[in-house]
């Protein structure tokens, strides 16, 4: 006769009493927020200063949709195409194994990382100060005139002067997306290098050549972590067109405002004007990078550790009906 030994039942713990932690440092800061906040509305709303009816009046005119239109969005497009290609183009240039494109690579993106926008603007604009003819055609033409006894020899075949050729839209085109590439330059670098060397070995080993291999395996793999950087290059653009006044270049948006405040004397409501100008810009430059950055982050991060956990949950559970 076997004797069948019971266990006591255990006891219930009693229910846990949690206590939400408190933070009044949180309330505190959100009332002095409030305080501050009410106080800025209060003063859009009460200081004449602002003369809502004026902005409104006159941020709207012809002038400054086009200086809006030609200047800054159609320039930002412009100097940052011109930027990124020009970027990659250079980033492929500092790692590649021949030491004279490395050396080039080098050069160009220390020389316009170091002279400032406004200064690179202001030489550009004054590019005419060193040609004030191009021509083409035979080199020292005169001086072989010369040798054989012909006086005013010229084989020239034809030629432009340097404002026909460098205009303000040039100027200012050609210092913002130098300048832009040696910053892409370093953005793309830093993409390229972060991706793990046996990608490349891979796609050699199937037969690529290094160049299938950059555009087709490393790239793609390269623009989740370039695309943050390049949309916030990409909004600093946007503001730094703003610099075009250095050239200068009367059709730009911050140009058309502030000659609208010069002319009436009231400087200080196109100021505002053109800071709401902006703000509406980059809000919508900021939607379209949140898209970018979620469309070329899709398979890293959370989104690929929820899958796998998905994936893992649903294998235990096919395995288990599967023992069923």
């Amino acid at each position: 006769m076997t004797m069948t030994q019971v266990t006591p039942e255990r006891a219930r713990p009693e229910p846990i009493k949690a206590v939400p932690v408190r933070h009044p440092g949180r309330w505190a800061a959100v009332a002095v927020l409030a305080v501050l906040a009410a106080m800025f509305v209060h003063v859009l709303l009460t200081n004449d200063a602002f003369q809502w009816s004026f902005m409104v009046d006159n941020m709207f005119r012809p002038p400054v949709i086009q200086g809006l239109v030609q200047g800054t969005i159609l320039m930002t497009v412009t100097a940052m195409t011109l930027g990124v290609i020009l970027g990659v183009i250079v980033a492929v240039m500092r790692l590649s194994t021949n030491p004279i494109l490395r050396v080039v690579a080098w050069l160009f993106t220390w020389f316009f990382r170091a002279v400032p926008r406004l200064v690179l603007l202001a030489v550009f604009g004054n590019l005419g100060i060193l040609w004030s003819r191009i021509e083409f055609g035979v080199p020292f033409d005169t001086q072989i005139g010369k040798l054989f006894g012909i006086d005013n020899l010229e084989l020239r075949a034809f030629g432009f002067t340097s404002r026909d050729l460098l205009t303000g839209f040039m100027a200012g085109l050609l210092g913002l997306a130098l300048s832009e590439a040696a910053y892409m330059a370093e953005i793309v670098r830093a993409g390229i290098q972060s991706v793990d060397e046996g990608q490349g070995e891979a796609a050699t080993a199937l037969g690529m050549s290094r160049g299938q291999t950059l555009r087709r395996v490393v790239l793609p793999q390269a623009m989740r972590v370039i695309i943050p950087p390049t949309g916030n290059e990409t909004i600093a653009m946007l503001k730094d067109t703003s610099l075009l006044m250095a050239v200068p270049y009367s059709i730009e948006l911050f140009f058309q405002l502030d000659a609208i405040g010069n002319r009436t004397f009231l400087p200080f409501p196109m100021y505002v004007a053109a800071c709401l100008w902006y703000l509406l810009l980059t809000s919508v430059l900021l939607v379209g990078q949140y898209f970018l950055e979620r469309h070329f982050s899709r398979g890293y991060g959370q989104s690929q550790r929820a899958r796998m956990r998905l994936r893992n949950i649903t294998a235990e559970t096919g395995g288990r009906m599967g023992e069923a």
